[in-house]
């Protein structure tokens, strides 16, 4: 099958551009933003051998490299609009066809128009994927507004195992918008995304506990990273996801656990220290 081929099969299962005023066939994808609103851009990469090892099923891979920038969309307290797909891999027509048949499904599930991109043969898979969502006007979720005395809280347990199905926290994000004053999602480890978050708004962190997920150990839970959860502070107390501690004054960047420091040793590809 040629690249025309598979570019005009992926353009007809992707379906009519929702949003769009035009989308897969031409050199750039035409978005028209509504009234009032922000728009968010991100992208992340999926890489064989970093990511997901060599072998992991196609539709798995096309579903985690959409659900990845997806997360980063709901830790904004964005809806999605749009994605664009840059795919290498070998020439495979029914790996291909599977990688796209996992996306568009999460695509759909999630009102992400798939509105372009770039197919081209390499031996190893790499995939980027840059997703457009939007927000109302000065309503964006940022890391760089928790105050001392606020409360965190994270979505769900964790140290999942690092392959588990990713679920954006979408609707959370948006619900998020009236009472969060710092968020972000967890993809490297709390220990390290917590720093993050703390380092961009200029204060510490103290942590009562952390919910671990069944299975997992406390270190995981801390440093595993891929477990593309919320975090977010709050000023008052919530009913949503799970309340580990309070932000303190302090170190811009340091995070306790019941009183011991706990290092930011989550992911981090370069390995650099920034303590």
């Amino acid at each position: 099958m040629s690249e025309l081929d598979l570019v005009e099969k992926i353009r007809k299962r992707a379906g009519k551009p929702k949003g769009m005023v035009v989308g897969i066939g031409d050199d750039c994808a035409l978005y028209r933003p509504r009234h009032k609103e922000d728009l968010l851009f991100t992208t992340d990469p999926l890489i064989e051998g970093v990511h997901f090892v060599k072998g992991t099923d196609a539709s798995r891979v096309g579903e985690r490299a959409l659900a990845r920038s997806l997360s980063d969309i709901a830790a904004m307290g964005g809806e999605p609009r749009f994605c664009l797909v840059s795919l290498t891999c070998p020439n495979d027509a029914k790996w291909i066809d599977d990688f796209y048949r996992g996306l568009l499904k999460l695509a759909a599930k999630t009102h992400t128009t798939l509105a372009g991109g770039d197919l081209s043969h390499g031996q190893a898979i790499h995939c980027e994927v840059m997703v457009c969502g939007a927000v109302p006007r000065a309503k964006a979720l940022v890391r760089s507004g928790a105050k001392v005395g606020d409360w965190i809280y994270v979505s769900a347990p964790l140290g999942k195992p690092w392959d588990s199905p990713i679920e954006p926290r979408l609707a959370l994000g948006k619900k998020l918008r009236a009472s969060a004053s710092a968020c972000m999602d967890i993809s490297d480890g709390i220990s390290l995304d917590l720093h993050r978050l703390c380092k961009a708004s200029r204060v510490a962190a103290e942590l009562d506990d952390v919910p671990v997920y069944p299975g997992a150990t406390l270190e995981r839970a801390l440093h595993g990273g891929e477990d593309y959860e919320l975090l977010w502070t709050s000023p008052r107390k919530s009913r949503l996801g799970f309340c580990v501690g309070r932000i303190v004054a302090g170190k811009p960047g340091l995070v306790r656990l019941r009183g011991i420091k706990v290092p930011p040793q989550g992911y981090d590809h370069f390995g650099i220290d920034i303590t």
